[in-house]
């Protein structure tokens, strides 16, 4: 549980951070001493960023998974304990315990061993014996296949009937806070990307996992297909079906995170792009709201203050017109929304000038 808590925090801050040491590196290998490195911000820096931080979260997701792998490997099964393959025979199971019980019972250790080696003796012998009680009893084999070694903890549970109902009783709590936790995270506005696609998946995941516990032979995939492509390249022991679902587990969380972690780097800027042109809209309809109160109220002003000139009609209209040119461009200039909508229009169109003429060169 610390190690899962542990990886999946690790998605919140080990990808940025390594990516940004990748980066760096990259540009230190690649980029000549003395040439100028991309400014941090500067459109290379942020093309090269976004790649870069691809390529760590999918390879950080493949490691994950081969973690989570790992530790079903190292944490072994029944059927590693005794040496005997998946489809082995209860007279087949008894013969090899049998054989192995005249090297590891605790009566075979010689008189001049430690207590550690005693010891560790008995716990061999203990284990084996646990193995070999759960895959003789055809209910307990059925039930230890398909939701792994905590069925030894179910002790109210007696026929393939009980434990299919405590498996599935615990699934759909699993599933259901799972599923809970997902709208949650929803509504508070985390794991926005791909959301709806989430939820089918985890419906979808369900049903599988349902669906293997009520059948009475192995998964046709995990039995013909990946089992004995496993068997052929000799990587590791084949998956019971209790370590490929909690392998798809695993695999469908971190494949969560992952999206959430890429998503807002794949379609970021076009969505700030989208809101900047919003927000460049409303300053330019605030602004022609001002030039228009501004123009009525020069009128006004106007009309009032040549009042007294209204005989000499040619020196007043010459008056009007440069009072009011003055008067309109002192009055926008000195507003702090107009100036701010004329910068984001001019820093636009350098920025578009910029990205044209570095497509130009590129």
């Amino acid at each position: 549980m610390a190690n899962d808590l542990l990886s999946l925090a690790g998605w919140y801050f080990l990808p940025n951070i390594a990516t940004t040491y990748l980066q760096t590196a990259l540009y230190a290998v690649f980029i000549r001493a003395g040439d100028p490195k991309p400014v941090p911000g500067s459109p290379r820096h942020q093309r090269d960023r976004k790649r870069l931080f691809i390529f760590v979260i999918a390879t950080y997701l493949l490691y994950t998974v081969y973690e989570a792998d790992y530790q079903l490997l190292r944490s072994g099964d029944f059927y590693q304990d005794l040496g005997v393959p998946h489809s082995v025979s209860e007279r087949e199971l008894q013969s090899r315990f049998r054989r192995l019980t005249v090297q590891y019972h605790p009566d075979k250790v010689s008189t001049g061993s430690s207590a550690a080696e005693k010891a560790a003796v008995e716990g061999v012998y203990i284990q084996l014996k646990l193995a070999r009680d759960t895959l003789v009893d055809p209910a307990k084999r059925f039930a230890y296949d398909r939701f792994g070694p905590e069925i030894l903890e179910w002790r109210q549970c007696k026929t393939v009937r009980d434990f299919v109902i405590t498996g599935v009783q615990r699934t759909t709590v699993y599933y259901f806070i799972s599923g809970s936790a997902l709208v949650l995270l929803g509504v508070l506005g985390y794991l926005q990307q791909g959301k709806y696609w989430r939820y089918l998946v985890m419906a979808s995941l369900f049903v599988v996992e349902v669906q293997m516990m009520m059948s009475p032979t192995f998964p046709a995939a995990v039995e013909h297909l990946i089992n004995p492509f496993l068997l052929a390249i000799k990587w590791r022991q084949p998956y019971l079906p209790f370590q490929m679902l909690a392998l798809l587990r695993k695999l469908t969380i971190t494949f969560f995170i992952a999206l959430s972690q890429l998503g807002p780097v794949l379609q970021g800027p076009q969505t700030g792009g989208a809101d900047n042109d919003a927000v460049v809209a409303q300053q330019l309809e605030r602004m022609d709201v001002v030039v228009k109160a501004t123009d009525q109220e020069v009128s006004r002003l106007m009309g009032l203050e040549l009042m007294p000139f209204a005989a000499d009609q040619a020196s007043t209209s010459d008056l009007r017109t440069s009072l009011k040119e003055w008067l309109v461009r002192n009055t926008i200039t000195n507003d702090a929304e107009v100036r701010g909508a004329i910068q984001s229009v001019l820093d636009r169109r350098r920025g578009e000038g910029q990205t044209g003429t570095l497509q130009t060169l590129s």
